[in-house]
């Protein structure tokens, strides 16, 4: 049972379906159990509650009729006595009270505030009228309603200065008002209604708001408006610029940015710059930074980007290329930034993607972005190209990127990074005003604490950082000598490596020279399983955790319960570099690795580890994707993504066919999770070319992957039905076989292609009955009641079921086909409720078109109930979701609501330029449907 107490007293079903309960006291004894939260009641209190001063005689056993008849309505089991009294059992998730709280809190802890702005939106929308509406007069309830009233009014001004940093004021400063009104003396709640005034343009209006403040205040408290509030008042008095309205959105919100781990250290200069290159109003619009490994380019280049990033309405993106092979395209590349703008989604509803280049530009066509390229050395000839579509298409977008060397493509403009500046004496006072010797200080300092630069290690240190060039990353890996070493035998060490003729190596420029003799030498001061490790773990392209790390370096020399000690050490070092759970490795280091890795003769030894080890955790969270680790399995894959890129690769290039298909198939639940099947398809093609290594029943099971891939990104009928009658015969797994039927049937349905779908989808359905696998079970009965709803309690079971494995996606999709289904019974309360439940798992697993979908379908709730404020606020957010995942199909249907609902206020002029704006957006993207139905609800509305 699930009870809602924000309101009137609810109990509903399992299913959603209202219970009625019977009787005014019964329910007033639900009440009070629900009121003590779960608690034991003694019977004495329940007794005085319910009637006061005038008890029935022989209360007792008329307080048991009670409980009797409310035991038949929620179940005997709901109501259990105690010594200590009655008491009601209430899981975590029944009521809507606890669920409110935990929405809110929820709302506080998350950082984005557009996520934050639709939690607090969701807990409001529980709220269907006062608290314990039934027995707002009873004593037993005063506390807990003043206790949500509180707690609401609370949320309602989180809400509201949330909305008003998304750029919201204008719909606020009409909603607000009301709500001031009610409660005149709350300063937050005022605060939040001036700025938003102040914001509308209604400057008077926010000023006049403060007055009346002052005058209740005064009436009723005989004290004066709060410190906060005055100084509001003060800076609407001046205009302070402050008060503007700011960039829609926030740096935690539009930027994937990492977070500095230690502040940039001479490079004020350069910084200033690129930050002037980086303007919008600069000319300037593809910056390349250029410079040898390790002088610091990415740094820098990180930097200056958050300094810009609330310049760019649509983000700043660091896209990181060095996980990419030399042979990659410019697609590949367009893929990378696709999937890092979290586009994947969006371009899922895209049929045929073939041109993910010419897809990208057209999807952030409109945008004002920064888009920072690293590392783009080895792929100059396809980034160029994607350079020159981005900026022909795209005018509103800039481009950083870090390269070793430039594209040399038209508009380019290259700001060489040179080394830190080195110090030109002795002096202690004057060596600190370099910036190579700063950034020496400050590493020493942090690897040994306590030591400063003073007179007598001076000349050293500044030796040193001669020695080095300046180099930032060479500064940082020897600073950590100073555990061990002093200044001065640090600079005579360095002295006499880099004056032996094998330290020269030909070819190399002066500096390279320097970083590469510093490497050796840095080597050579490794134990022999220090060395082991670093050079095994250049195998991983994009950073490890420490399993992964053991499972690559060890082996019968060198076990795994040593790695972590030895990785530590590597740390200490600064040759790994540790950020949070991960670990990597800078481009110079592991540049060094992997020729010193190939010396060892260890390369195809350590190939095969990885590639065994990426293969077994892909089959690992496999396992997990359906259950209720699924949000923590898909962001464990998601961090290895490019690691598991790199693994397929080398099983398909090296001959390892038998671990390339495990491994795609393995990862073909996850690629339709994230919607990536641009990927998908290239992967399990690839897989499938790679030889004959792999097992019949894996390289036919490859195929059925790859079919149901193409049936959901290919127009109808592009692709071929299955060849055998019976589909995945060759399977020998019961369970796998029943779930690749379901996954093809589902893409025949989704086609257009009804017949043949749901025939596979019903065999799916009987062999997993057959085979006891419940998920599987689940999945083909809300696939069924999805298609033809009908009241055979499918949907309730499969949604039962998913409850049961924990799979958070199989519960949404349930939940839809469950409220499509009340829809059609007219219940627009459990619609409402079922679709609310829908959004935030849609928002907890990042399925942003369904996040969508589902926010027009509450619009359209909303508006068939005639609450048009609540049905644009829920269009304004599909509207804003869809715009920041170029969803144009969610703008379009946005758009329609939007106009629809300013129709139904009398706002002719709004719903004029919502419709026409639809209008435009379905034409100009090929959207014949909705067009019609723009026009259509346009011919509504009323001519002048």
């Amino acid at each position: 049972m699930r009870y809602g107490v924000l309101g009137p007293l609810a109990v509903w079903d399992a299913e959603g379906r209202p219970v009625r309960v019977p009787e005014a006291k019964v329910r007033a004894l639900l009440a009070n159990l629900l009121v003590h939260g779960g608690g034991p009641v003694p019977a004495d209190r329940l007794i005085e509650d319910l009637w006061a001063d005038n008890p029935p005689g022989g209360s007792a056993n008329t307080l048991q009729t009670k409980v009797s008849q409310l035991r038949r309505v929620l179940g005997r089991d709901q109501v259990v006595r105690e010594p200590a009294g009655y008491r009601l059992l209430l899981a975590d998730d029944v009521l809507d009270a606890l669920r409110f709280q935990e929405l809110a809190d929820r709302a506080r802890a998350h950082r984005e505030p557009a996520v934050k702005a639709d939690l607090f939106a969701d807990a409001l929308a529980l709220w269907r009228g006062p608290a314990y509406a039934d027995v707002a007069e009873a004593l037993f309830a005063r506390g807990e309603i003043t206790r949500l009233e509180e707690l609401r009014l609370d949320v309602v001004e989180d809400h509201a200065e949330v909305r008003l940093t998304l750029g919201e004021h204008t719909a606020l400063a009409a909603e607000l008002g009301t709500l001031v009104a009610r409660h005149p003396l709350r300063e937050r709640l005022r605060m939040a209604h001036m700025r938003a005034l102040y914001r509308a343009g209604r400057q008077g209006d926010a000023l006049q708001s403060f007055q009346e403040l002052r005058r209740e205040l005064a009436e009723e408290l005989g004290v004066s408006p709060g410190p906060e509030v005055s100084a509001l008042h003060e800076a609407i008095l001046r205009q302070e610029p402050r008060l503007a309205t700011p960039a829609v959105g926030s740096l935690s919100c539009r930027t994937n940015l990492p977070a500095p781990l230690t502040p940039l250290i001479g490079r004020r200069e350069a910084a200033e710059q690129v930050l002037a290159r980086l303007d919008p109003g600069a000319n300037t619009r593809l910056l390349t930074l250029t410079g040898l490994g390790g002088v610091g380019k990415t740094r820098l280049a990180i930097a200056a980007a958050r300094e810009v990033a609330g310049q760019f309405t649509d983000g700043v993106w660091l896209v990181e290329l060095a996980g990419l092979g030399a042979a990659s395209t410019p697609d590949d590349i367009a893929e990378r930034v696709i999937t890092t703008l979290g586009l994947c989604d969006t371009a899922v509803t895209e049929p045929d993607l073939e041109d993910l280049v010419g897809w990208l530009c057209r999807a952030v066509a409109d945008k004002q972005l920064l888009i920072l390229l690293d590392n783009c050395e080895h792929l100059i000839e396809p980034v160029a190209v994607l350079a020159n579509a981005v900026l022909s298409a795209v005018p509103a977008a800039h481009l950083l990127l870090t390269s070793q060397e430039a594209l040399d493509i038209p508009g380019e403009v290259v700001h060489p990074v040179p080394p830190l500046a080195l110090p030109k004496d002795t002096d202690p006072q004057t060596a600190a005003r370099s910036s190579a010797v700063e950034l020496f200080v400050e590493r020493a300092a942090a690897a040994a604490p306590g030591f400063v630069l003073d007179a007598e290690n001076a000349a050293a240190v500044s030796a040193v950082c001669r020695r080095l060039d300046g180099i930032p990353l060479a500064l940082e890996i020897v600073a950590s000598r100073l555990r061990t070493l002093s200044p001065h035998e640090l600079a005579a060490r360095l002295d006499d490596r880099f004056a032996r003729p094998d330290a020269r190596v030909r070819g190399l420029p002066d500096r390279q020279r320097t970083l590469r003799g510093m490497l050796d030498w840095s080597w050579q001061l490794l134990s022999e399983d220090e060395r082991t490790v670093l050079r095994r773990l250049v195998v991983h392209a994009d950073g490890w955790a420490m399993p992964s790390a053991q499972a690559v370096c060890a082996d019968d020399g060198l076990p795994a319960g040593r790695v972590p000690d030895l990785l530590s050490r590597l740390v200490d070092r600064s040759l790994v570099v540790r950020e949070g759970n991960r670990f990597r490795l800078l481009e110079s280091v592991a540049a060094h690795g992997a020729e010193r890795l190939a010396e060892a003769g260890e390369e195809s030894a350590v190939r095969e580890r990885y590639v065994r080890h990426c293969t077994e955790l892909a089959e690992r969270e496999d396992e997990l994707l359906r259950g209720p680790d699924q949000r923590r399995s898909l962001e464990r894959l998601n961090a290895e993504t490019v690691n598991l890129r790199r693994a397929l690769d080398l099983a398909v290039t090296h001959g390892a066919a038998e671990y390339a298909v495990r491994l795609v198939n393995a990862l073909a639940w996850y690629w339709f999770l994230r919607g990536r099947f641009t990927e998908a398809r290239r992967s399990l093609r690839a897989a499938l070319a790679a030889g004959e290594g792999a097992a019949p029943d894996a390289r036919l099971t490859a195929r059925i992957w790859l079919t149901g891939m193409e049936l959901r990104t290919s127009q109808t009928g592009a692709v071929p039905g299955p060849a055998d009658g019976d589909l995945g015969a060759g399977v020998g797994d019961p369970v796998l076989r029943a779930r690749l039927r379901w996954f093809v049937g589902t893409g025949l349905t989704g086609s257009g292609r009804h017949r043949e779908g749901r025939r596979l989808v019903e065999a799916s359905l009987t062999g997993a009955r057959a085979a006891g696998d419940r998920w599987g079970e689940a999945a083909a009965l809300v696939e069924l009641a999805s298609h033809a709803p009908a009241r055979d309690g499918s949907a309730e079971l499969g949604a039962a079921l998913f409850r049961e494995a924990g799979d958070r996606w199989g519960q949404l999709r349930a939940t839809r086909a469950l409220a499509l289904a009340a829809e059609d019974e007219g219940d627009r309360v459990r619609t409402e409720r079922l679709h609310r439940e829908g959004l935030l798992m849609a928002e907890e697993l990042g399925l942003w078109t369904e996040a969508v979908e589902t926010l027009t379908r509450l619009g359209e709730t909303a508006l068939a109930d005639g609450r048009t404020e609540r049905a644009t606020e829920l269009y304004e957010r599909a509207r804003s979701v869809s715009a920041e995942r170029a969803y144009t199909r969610g703008e379009i249907r946005a758009e329609i609501g939007l106009g629809h609902a300013a129709r139904l206020r009398g706002d002719r002029d709004a719903a004029t330029d919502h419709l026409n704006r639809a209008l435009a957006k379905s034409r100009a993207s090929g959207h014949g449907v909705h067009a019609d139905a723009a026009l259509a609800e346009l011919n509504l509305v009323p001519r002048p």
